[in-house]
């Protein structure tokens, strides 16, 4: 089994790095092949474009894929969509310049013109507005569109919306949200479920695990209840005992990272002893 990822660009990292804590390690990364094995001797990774990843998932070149939801669209692939990887949000918008006198859709007019990397979703968003617009496609740069005067407006891809600011650019309007998502083949979901499933099931555990802790400590049976008080948990504290001289039990829970400030304290002050805090690879 193939899956298809990013080859370079903002995604690319991630992608691998999420891979290797769902125990899909890339035994040839370094070498950047076109085909990397992993640890799994029935799992291959193959980096491709982002842009084209949609496309060798629909066409069964790969049965799985890492890509954006606005590459998916723009290609109009027909993939099973299986997991947000809440990684790389961003959004399409439409800007204009700053000095333009466009502050809304309805002040665009069907002479102007529309630079963009994304025709498709463009077309459809102007469609929806009931506006026929010429758009120009471009690979790269889409920026500088209307300065350069081959248009008055561009869709372009962003995240915080800085570089637009820094290019005296204003967001008109938003087209899309878009975010990382785990894609497969759906004839793919049919002859090898039993694998894309593991490998869904195992990246889904390595997001549920981000900012988790596991918090672990021994308790003297007489503060117990105080302890039980202050101890949130995910599904019930696990409680075993303890061979010692006093009656004492082990606590442990999975919480959030950002409860373990307070909760340490809380616990101590509680009577718990012995705390540890450790990191959690996957949840399942």
């Amino acid at each position: 089994m193939k899956i298809a990822i990013p080859s370079k660009g903002r995604i690319s990292e991630p992608s691998i790095n999420i891979l290797e804590k769902a125990g899909l390690g890339l035994i040839d990364k370094n070498n950047r092949k076109l085909i990397s094995k992993t640890f799994n001797e029935n799992i291959e990774v193959m980096f491709a474009r982002a842009s084209d990843i949609p496309k060798f998932v629909n066409n069964g070149v790969a049965d799985m894929g890492i890509t954006g939801v606005d590459l998916i669209n723009e290609s109009e692939a027909e993939v099973a969509e299986l997991l947000d990887l809440r990684f790389g949000q961003t959004k399409l918008v439409l800007a204009a310049p700053e000095e333009s006198d466009i502050k809304s859709a309805d002040d665009i007019t069907e002479d102007m013109i529309v630079a963009t990397e994304f025709p498709v979703l463009t077309r459809k968003y102007l469609n929806e507005k009931g506006l026929d617009l010429k758009i120009i496609k471009l690979s790269g740069s889409t920026e500088a569109a209307p300065f350069i005067g081959i248009a008055d407006l561009i869709t372009d891809l962003t995240s915080t919306g800085t570089t637009l600011k820094m290019n005296h650019l204003k967001i008109i309007d938003n087209i899309l949200d878009s975010t990382i998502k785990l894609i497969a083949n759906k004839e793919s979901l049919e002859t090898r479920s039993e694998l894309i499933e593991a490998v869904s099931t195992s990246i889904k555990g390595v997001l549920d695990a981000d900012r988790k802790k596991l918090i672990m400590m021994n308790v003297k049976d007489d503060d117990l209840n105080n302890v039980k008080k202050v101890m949130p948990s995910m599904g019930g504290l696990t409680i075993s005992e303890v061979l010692s001289d006093e009656k004492t039990v082990a606590v442990q829970a999975v919480i959030d990272e950002k409860e373990v400030f307070e909760l340490v304290n809380d616990l101590r002050n509680a009577g718990a002893k012995d705390i540890l805090v450790v990191p959690i690879e996957r949840i399942i």
